[in-house]
């Protein structure tokens, strides 16, 4: 059996109770900075990040106008906080895949299939993720570039432990490597942008397949 994949949107705690409480000043901030990190995937994934307002996000978070600008500058900052809030964990999700894993293609699949259930399990992560992430401005996409490359590191990483057991795989230049995080990041776009999360599963195999492919390529021959 497969290892549960944990939730990587940032889940809300509970809401804390009305009236005097006797909460720490940092567990109160902390209870309400993930709720607004969870309401921003939600109301984006809703409406789009260019129609979401503040207004959305506070109240699916069950806070005020105030409590949110304590947290936050403005609706670009909360984006980009709950983007890098879910990117890490999902980071630790992979991170923790595979690990048992008796070879390289093992992994590689584990890897996937941990990846993909991931996503389907949140679609409003997902959307936000993969394709609101494109039109929520330069900062944004500067940032998943970053995490295109954060991705194509623990695919080199992945690699180089295999080439320690496997000194036959063939080292790659970090473009293979990238690439392999585009093709993977389109297929699965495609399903999301579609509405279609409950098919990602399908993809396991043609992903398992691209990573292969180019990540065990031997190098071209020198040109003429």
């Amino acid at each position: 059996m497969f290892p549960t994949v944990p939730s990587v949107t940032p889940e809300p705690p509970d809401r804390l109770p009305r009236g005097p409480h006797h909460l720490a000043r940092e567990v109160v901030l902390a209870s309400q900075r993930g709720r607004l990190l969870a309401a921003m995937a939600e109301a984006v994934a809703a409406k789009g990040y260019a129609a979401s307002t503040v207004a959305d996000v506070i109240a699916r978070a069950g806070v005020s106008r105030k409590t949110f600008y304590e947290h936050f500058a403005d609706k670009e900052e909360c984006f980009l906080a709950a983007y890098d809030a879910g990117v890490d964990l999902l980071l630790g999700t992979l991170g923790e895949a595979g690990g048992d894993a008796q070879d390289p293609v093992a992994e590689v699949r584990l890897r996937t299939r941990a990846y993909l259930e991931a996503l389907a399990s949140e679609p409003a992560f997902a959307r936000t993720f993969l394709i609101e992430v494109t039109g929520a401005g330069p900062r944004a996409l500067e940032r998943r570039d970053r995490v295109h490359e954060r991705f194509a590191q623990m695919l080199r990483d992945q690699v180089a432990v295999a080439r320690e057991r496997f000194p036959e795989i063939p080292e790659q230049p970090p473009e293979v490597h990238l690439a392999a995080v585009g093709a993977t990041d389109l297929l699965v776009s495609r399903l999301i942008g579609q509405g279609r999360e409950g098919e990602l599963a399908g993809l396991e195999d043609v992903i398992v397949r691209i990573q292969l492919a180019l990540l065990t390529a031997p190098a071209p021959a020198p040109a003429p």
